[in-house]
């Protein structure tokens, strides 16, 4: 689409008057507006004089509170969440929002220019709050004015506007914790904002940087993507832009894109203009009754929440326009590293305007234009080697009244009219003085302009008469004549994209081969409801020495912490592979092979294998760092380096081997090399955090990045120094980011025992029982290792038994677990958690109701006030077939506690309904505020329509009070008819914590 010239006309003349105004304060705190502060006056002179600036300082914002999550672990592996996994564990839950906000300082960041003023905020993921064009006086990022979350994050809150910076995957796991940030200023004159997280999934390390150059209004995002571990990761990364939208908003992409998907590519669509129902909306239908209704690239034709992403583009650019405003921004980044491109909206109708209002207070609805790097869809794992560093950036700028880009680059924009000819509409991100703007024919210039281009201010050039074919093209060459900007026509295929299909079932899989596959699709994309395991016990039943698939066992059955099987898996494949080729091309086995026999205790075999792995380019590295630690922690301290020698300038860059080898240099006793090692270092990676550790660097209270860090000490044999980490994390606060006290005592405690200290490993694990155990949820193999170090000290540690079951039940092992939790309660521990968490695995695992239903009342004798356990407690009746008037029975003495749980309240309704109360029900639905999440709509309307029926009144539209409205269309079901969970779901609303499961763990 091109742009409207009288549109374009009145944002000129509105731009004109803002030039140079800076940045607007905004409304009266009274308002509800955020109100930015003026730059402090030790920055105030740099930005005076045209520098880019950045200053930390307090912002001031309307927030309503998340309140503490759950004191019980979630085991929501089979909860459908964005196409893949909404596995939440070892992260605590949150399940509630407070109703009424007040006004909160937040931790901001701000960064200024001449042209654009960002704010980001640490505490909040290190997202980008606001996106501010001083020279339009526009947001071109989604400014919300409240934090207000909504139950929409993988671990409960979300926020919208800005950008969220999702990574390992959708959203954010991080998005409500905090991250450590630096404010660095280069040489250029630039100022970068770091920020710095340890996902708590796997602890890998993200480092992104949100830079701002002087003259430039181009927000560049510098990203650093560190698997820190010693297994290979899955991870993918999509930035997730907000924009405000009205009906004037367009979000263009290249003109190259013919076809967008769905999550999964589970369905197509054309784009711009739907050629086929997408999301149970027939687009040509309404189109043929309103022409133009089939443009999905405008948010007021898209009535439900919808999400499409490109199928391909080989173009680097795509971004969203207001033609009202007369403006908007660009994202680019390069396609080869950078193809993911996509649009999501809540739906401009009554059902996305609710969830808009679940979400903010006034500021209106806004769609999500996200681009994803090394993946293009959603779910669209990539994978991260041992040690690899995956380096990035990506691109923002504002662009004022120029229509929506048809061409870009980090220099300037261009949007082409081919309307009576052509008319190319220049922005520019930098002042561009003498720059040449140009209509070519056959390489023949027809028409030309020179301007002085500014951002802020675009300029057109003009070709009458001319037809846009493969001979014309449309440039801006700044006065150097250096190419800025260049568009011609695109040629495509109307070719239809591949839709993705359901896989068949293993028994009707041919060959051995696509078994394999098949397993390692739904692993690597982390499938919520079907699992690889089948797929790869038949390939086994049919080659039971197939290399991949052993060494797919290996892997899971080694993650798991199953490693006597998993070496088993892992020599089968390494049997077949050398049978006649003792070096392979691929040398992940030995690898593997090493990995597992360390956590045996072999450390000469593992030593043997990770040197076997090393003569394969593509191990080397991580194999390198692994036979290093074991020599270091053997006191092979010259072996260790000569090691670390021979990776150097061969293989990429990894922090873990620069700081093995200065904990080397420093236990040499060449303090300074070691000292220089770290600082040239920390200018590469200035948040690493043990890097700073050992440069002496504050470090935050973060008690899972202390612990990361005297893992990583503990590994090159550093005891006492990892002693001392893990004592500060102990010593940190408890919140519900997690709490590693327990843990970090029982880490000790086996580090000691392998030394021979085993009264100080004694003393560590008894205050390791006596620590709060709030929030604490182990999780990983060094924890699951200590955890079972302990039980074989001392069988009767019920506090160990009890976290070794959490951890054991969240990695699959959950008969092993359900044995842990029983062996713990015999020992007479009878705290809540653990008496609910066995009270779940008698139900799932076990199959005995009675059991479970035993263990739920003594958790609730214990905690009577309870509110999930309630809750809980009342889903397993339902299941056992209690009536629903003895449930409503027992229900009635705790109403008060009931109505503090949206769900709980909703089951209260129905079962007042049943019982002949719809009065009573109508009056809680009526004034009590409801909070829905995503995926779980529904709910409560479904509970207003059956009350309004049982009252006999006419079918009305539910109140406000709870929180959603009706949607037009009908989503696609997440179960089939025959109940099996439909394999592309995105979204499933059932409480998935009761699951019968038969598992032969």
């Amino acid at each position: 689409m091109t742009a409207d010239p009288t549109l374009i006309a009145a944002a000129l003349d509105a731009a004109a008057g803002t030039l140079g105004k800076g940045v607007q304060a905004g409304a009266d705190e009274a308002d509800g507006k955020i109100v930015l502060p003026e730059p402090p006056a030790d920055v105030r002179t740099a930005l005076d004089e045209g520098g880019a600036v950045a200053w930390s300082e307090p912002l001031t914002i309307r927030t309503y509170e998340a309140q503490d999550p759950s004191v019980y672990p979630m085991y929501l592996d089979h909860r459908v969440y964005q196409g893949s996994s909404g596995k939440v564990y070892p992260i605590p839950f949150t399940e509630r929002v407070a109703d009424d906000a007040a006004p909160r300082a937040w931790q901001a960041i701000h960064l200024e220019n001449e042209h654009v003023r960002l704010v980001v905020l640490p505490e909040l993921g290190g997202r980008i709050h606001i996106g501010y064009d001083k020279t339009t006086d526009y947001d071109f990022f989604y400014r919300n004015n409240v934090i207000k979350p909504a139950l929409v994050g993988l671990a409960g809150p979300w926020i919208s506007g800005g950008v969220e910076f999702n990574w390992p995957q959708h959203h954010r796991p991080a998005t409500y914790l905090p991250v450590e940030t630096a404010i660095e200023n280069g040489d250029d004159g630039s100022v970068t904002v770091w920020c710095h997280d340890h996902e708590p999934f796997n602890r890998m390390s993200a480092q992104h940087g949100v830079k701002l150059s002087p003259g430039s209004s181009v927000v560049e995002l510098v990203v650093r993507l560190h698997n820190r571990t010693s297994e290979r990761q899955t991870f993918l990364w999509w930035a997730n832009v907000a924009a405000r939208v009205n009906d004037d908003y367009q979000s263009f992409f290249p003109e190259d894109v013919r076809y967008v998907a769905d999550h999964a590519r589970r369905a197509l669509t054309a784009f711009p203009a739907a050629d086929r129902p997408y999301y149970n909306v027939d687009y040509p239908a309404l189109a043929a009754e309103e022409p133009g209704a089939d443009r999905i690239d405008f948010y007021r034709n898209i009535p439900v929440p919808t999400s499409y992403m490109i199928v391909d583009s080989q173009e680097d650019f795509f971004g969203g326009y207001d033609h009202g405003a007369g403006a908007g921004f660009v994202h680019w980044a390069e396609r080869r590293l950078s193809p993911g491109k996509k649009q999501w909206t809540w739906g401009d109708a009554p059902f996305g305007h609710a969830w808009d209002d679940q979400l903010t207070d006034g500021d209106g609805p806004y769609v999500e234009l996200m681009a994803g790097v090394y993946t293009d869809n959603q779910p669209d794992f990539s994978w991260l080697l041992p040690g690899e560093t995956k380096v990035f950036s990506q691109y923002w700028y504002p662009i004022p009244a120029m229509g929506p880009a048809h061409q870009a680059t980090p220099d300037a924009a261009v949007n082409v009219d081919r309307d009576g000819g052509i008319a190319a509409t220049f922005a520019v991100t930098s002042a561009q003085p003498g720059a040449v703007l140009r209509i070519l024919r056959d390489a023949e210039v027809v028409a030309s302009a020179t301007h002085d281009l500014v951002p802020g201010i675009p300029e057109s050039v003009r070709a009458g008469g001319l037809v846009a074919d493969e001979r014309v093209a449309v440039e801006l060459v700044d006065a150097a004549g250096r190419l800025l900007v260049r568009w011609t026509p695109t040629e495509f295929s109307d070719e239809e994209p591949w839709v993705a299909d359901e896989p068949p079932v293993p028994e009707e899989i041919d060959s051995v081969e696509e078994l394999y596959l098949t397993g390692l699709h739904l692993s690597q994309y982390r499938h919520p409801t079907r699992s690889p395991l089948p797929y790869w016990e038949a390939a086994l039943s049919r080659d039971p020495s197939d290399v991949r698939t052993n060494l797919a066992f290996a892997d899971f059955h080694y993650r798991s912490g199953q490693y006597v099987r998993a070496l088993d898996f892992a020599r089968t494949a390494a049997a077949r592979l050398t049978r006649r080729n003792a070096n392979p091309p691929d040398a992940e086995v030995f690898y593997l092979m090493g990995l597992i026999l360390h956590r045996l205790g072999r450390d000469g075999e593992a030593e043997q294998a990770f040197g076997k792995a090393g003569w394969d380019a593509s191990w080397a590295p991580a194999a390198g760092v692994e036979l290093a630690r074991l020599l270091a922690r053997r006191g092979r301290n010259r072996a260790a380096l000569r090691v670390l020698d021979t990776l150097d300038g061969v293989v990429s860059h990894d922090t873990r081997r620069t700081a093995l080898r200065a904990m080397l240099l420093q236990r040499s006793g060449d303090h300074a090399a070691a000292s220089a090692l770290v600082h040239r270092a920390l200018a590469v990676d200035p948040l690493d955090a043990t890097l700073r550790s050992l440069a002496g660097s504050p470090i935050d209270d973060d008690p899972g990045l202390l612990l990361d860090i005297a893992l990583d000490f503990a590994r090159a044999g550093e005891t006492d120094p990892a002693l001392r980490l893990l004592e500060r994390a102990a010593d940190a606060p408890v919140t519900g980011a997690g709490n590693v006290r327990p843990i970090a005592h029982y880490i000790a405690a086996a580090m000691l025992d392998r030394h021979g200290r085993n009264d100080e490993a004694a003393a560590y694990r008894e205050r390791a029982r006596h620590a709060d155990r709030t929030w604490a949820f182990p999780h990983g193999l060094d924890a699951l290792d200590a955890l079972e170090c302990a039980v074989r000290a001392d069988p009767s540690d019920a506090v160990a038994l009890s976290l070794l079951g959490m951890l054991l039940y969240a990695c699959g092992r959950r008969r092993t677990a359900l044995a842990a939790w029983e062996r713990a309660i015999a020992l007479g521990l009878a705290d809540p958690v653990l008496l609910r968490n066995s009270a779940l695995a008698a139900y799932n695992i076990a199959h005995d109701d009675e059991r479970a239903l035993e263990l739920y009342e003594r958790a609730i004798d214990q905690a009577p006030d309870d509110a999930r356990l309630r809750y809980e407690h009342d889903q397993l009746v339902i299941r056992l077939g209690e009536t629903t008037a003895r449930r409503l029975e027992s229900l009635l003495p705790i109403r008060e506690l009931i109505l503090t749980r949206d769900d709980f309240t909703i089951e209260f309704v129905r079962a007042l309904v049943a019982e002949g109360r719809a009065s009573d029900a109508h009056e809680i639905l009526a004034t009590r505020s409801f909070h829905p999440w995503e995926g779980g709509e529904g709910q409560a309307i479904g509970a207003w329509d059956t009350t309004i029926a049982a009252l006999g009144l006419p079918p009305t539209e539910p109140p406000a009070t709870l929180g959603e409205r009706r949607s037009p269309y009908t989503p696609p079901a997440p179960v089939r008819d025959d109940g099996v969970t439909e394999y592309f779901a995105t979204s499933h609303p059932e409480l998935l914590l009761f699951a019968r499961q038969d598992t032969d763990e």
